[in-house]
């Protein structure tokens, strides 16, 4: 299967290199074994063994041919994007497929064939990470197929895509300031969550194309592949493959291999850059200055009055400018090359959110002033 490309994400352009060996993210018996042998599981009962310790979430392990059913068997029409890991495809679970499963629109993510090691890394983070965590902004995981060489992820179905179709599409009506700030503090309250959970884990590829949103713009995090496990007791950091996106990844992480959640603040920096301007973390089209966003914003964010020189032109003017200069300050600050003076992405959802109060009173007064005219 080709790499294909829609509305769900774009190609994948991520930082790799070989400098770091990388520790699995879980550490049971079963897996250490695993990791000893390279050998990956080959059916959903090793599947679930992986998991017995960490499991909180039931998961429906899928047949290949149950699959073939919930796409139309895969049609092309059915695409809704991909990367380098296959093709993402819409789906519909219907209550006769199989006992106890009720009707749902689904996204069926077929990671292709190449037998890689860390191919199936990734897909099997994806089942640990998701098979354990749940929050409101985190995609749903209906279930999996993991049979002779398939390996299948299955989501709960997010109509409007990814941030990155939304906010850069040349079709669609550009975003709202509100529905821009209703993203970041969802996307940050997603990061919260997993940075504060009981065992600390990094997402690591943080970026637009991996924020997915419902037809209300409810943010839920996606592609949990290359997430990590983060540092516990006194560990400030933990040593790992340095993997990501150019544009998002954070600089000492590209430097040293040493992951932090700073790093995740990083990426939202840049994230929350894209959604103040309106412009991608990389754009070859640019001039060559202004390809990459924050090299190019940095030097205006340091001064307030600067500050509006940036803003996407698309906004029409439709925003509040208190609201947009705090919005630029937190990117600012995300974006510190010091990664101990970044903020927490708990302080980050607390600075987010008395935006969303001024945005709508600003929404409330406007749509007062063109009563009253």
């Amino acid at each position: 299967m080709g790499n294909c490309w829609c509305r769900w994400g774009s190609s994948l352009d991520r930082v790799s290199s070989n400098a770091k060996s990388e520790s699995p993210n879980y550490e049971s018996p079963t897996s250490k074994s695993w990791k000893e042998e390279s050998k990956l599981p080959t059916n959903p009962e090793e599947v679930e063994d992986l998991r017995r310790h960490s499991a909180a979430n039931p998961l429906v392990a899928f047949t290949y041919s149950e699959l073939k059913i919930i796409t139309s068997n895969f049609r092309q029409d059915q695409v809704l994007g991909g990367g380098g890991f296959g093709c993402v495809y819409k789906g519909l679970i219907t209550g006769d497929l199989r006992e106890g499963l009720q009707s749902l629109q689904v996204a069926v993510k077929v990671h292709d064939g190449d037998n890689s090691y860390q191919g199936h890394r990734e897909w099997l983070a994806e089942v640990i990470f998701l098979g354990q965590l749940s929050h409101p902004n985190l995609v749903k995981l209906v279930g999996y197929c993991c049979e002779d060489e398939h390996r299948v992820l299955v989501y709960e179905y997010m109509p409007r895509g990814s941030v990155e179709h939304s906010l850069f599409s040349r079709v669609l009506l550009p975003l709202s300031w509100s529905i821009r700030m209703k993203i970041a503090l969802g996307a940050a309250r997603g990061l919260a969550f997993l940075h504060e959970a009981e065992k600390p884990v990094i997402y690591r590829d943080f970026k637009t194309s991996n924020i997915l949103l419902d037809m209300d713009y409810n943010v839920k995090l996606s592609d949990f592949g290359l997430a990590k496990d983060g540092p516990v007791g006194d560990k400030s950091h933990v040593s790992t493959r340095i993997m990501g996106t150019h544009g998002y990844a954070a600089p000492e992480y590209i430097m040293t291999g040493h992951l932090t959640p700073r790093s995740d603040v990083y990426s939202f920096g840049v994230v929350l850059l894209e959604l103040l301007t309106g412009r991608k973390s990389l754009d070859k089209t640019r001039p060559a200055r202004e390809q990459n966003l924050t090299e190019w914003a940095l030097p205006v964010l340091k001064e307030k009055k600067k500050m509006l020189d940036i803003v996407d032109p698309r906004l029409l003017g439709d925003y509040p400018v208190k609201g947009f200069q705090k919005a630029a300050t937190l990117a600012y600050h995300c974006l510190n090359r010091n990664p101990k003076a970044r903020p927490l992405m708990r302080d980050i959802v607390d600075s987010l959110e008395p935006l969303q109060v001024q945005d709508e009173h600003a929404c409330h007064k406007m749509a007062m002033t063109a009563i009253s005219i």
